[in-house]
C-alpha cells in the first residue's frame, strides 16, 4: 500500500471497504478513515432542511432505478435511463420549471431531450453553449488557440448559462454535452 494519504478509492485494493461494512479496512489513502472532519463538515451541511430533502429524494431515486433490487445477493442491474431518472427526481421533487444547458454540438439532442421532458409535463428553458454570441479573444485566446485559426469564433459561455437560468428560476437545472472544464465553470455558479 502507498505512504501517501491524498484520497484514491477509484484504485482501492480493500474488498471489505469500510466505507461500505462497519469491520471494513481501507488502505492509508482512505478518505473514510483520515478525513474524519471533513466529512463531520460535510455531514452538517445535511442539517439544512432543504438540502437534507434533496438528497433524500436522490437517495430514493438512486434505490428506485435497480432491477430485483431486493433479491440476494443483490447485482447492481439498473433499469432506468438517466433521462427517466431526471423525470422522476424532478417529479418526486415538485419541480416545473427544468433548465437545460448544453453545447451545441448537440443541439438535436437537446431538442429531443426538451420535447421528452414537455412530454412528461415540465417547462424547459434552455441555454446554447454561446449563449452572448462573445468572442474568444474576450478569455484572452490568440488565433492558433482556436478551432478555425484566424477566423472569428465565439467562446462557450457557461457562467453565462448559469446565470440565464439562475434569473429565469429554473427548479433544477441540467448539462448536456458540455466541455470538459466548461461543465465545472457551470457547477460553480
Amino acid at each position: 500500500m502507498s505512504d501517501n494519504k491524498d484520497p484514491a478509492c477509484s484504485t482501492c485494493p480493500v474488498q471489505e471497504r469500510i466505507c461500505l461494512q462497519e469491520k471494513g479496512k481501507g488502505p492509508q489513502s482512505c478518505p473514510t478513515i483520515n478525513m474524519g472532519e471533513a466529512i463531520e463538515s460535510a455531514l452538517k451541511r445535511y442539517d439544512d432542511p432543504e438540502i437534507a430533502r434533496f438528497a433524500r429524494a436522490a437517495s430514493i431515486q438512486e434505490a428506485e432505478c435497480y432491477f430485483d433490487r431486493h433479491t440476494r445477493p443483490f447485482k447492481v442491474l439498473p433499469i432506468k435511463t438517466r433521462v427517466e431518472e431526471i423525470a422522476e427526481f424532478a417529479e418526486r421533487m415538485g419541480y416545473k420549471r427544468l433548465g437545460l444547458a448544453f453545447c451545441g454540438g448537440v443541439m438535436s439532442e437537446a431538442s429531443i431531450l426538451t420535447s421528452i421532458l414537455k412530454n412528461y409535463g415540465f417547462e424547459v428553458i434552455s441555454v446554447v453553449c454561446k449563449v452572448g454570441r462573445v468572442p474568444k479573444e474576450r478569455i484572452g485566446l490568440r488565433a492558433g488557440e482556436k478551432i478555425l485559426k484566424d477566423q472569428f469564433e465565439v467562446m462557450c459561455n457557461p457562467i453565462a448559462q448559469a446565470e440565464v437560468l439562475n434569473q429565469a428560476c429554473t427548479d433544477f437545472n441540467i448539462m448536456m454535452g458540455l466541455c470538459v472544464g466548461h461543465d465545472a465553470l457551470f457547477l460553480k455558479q
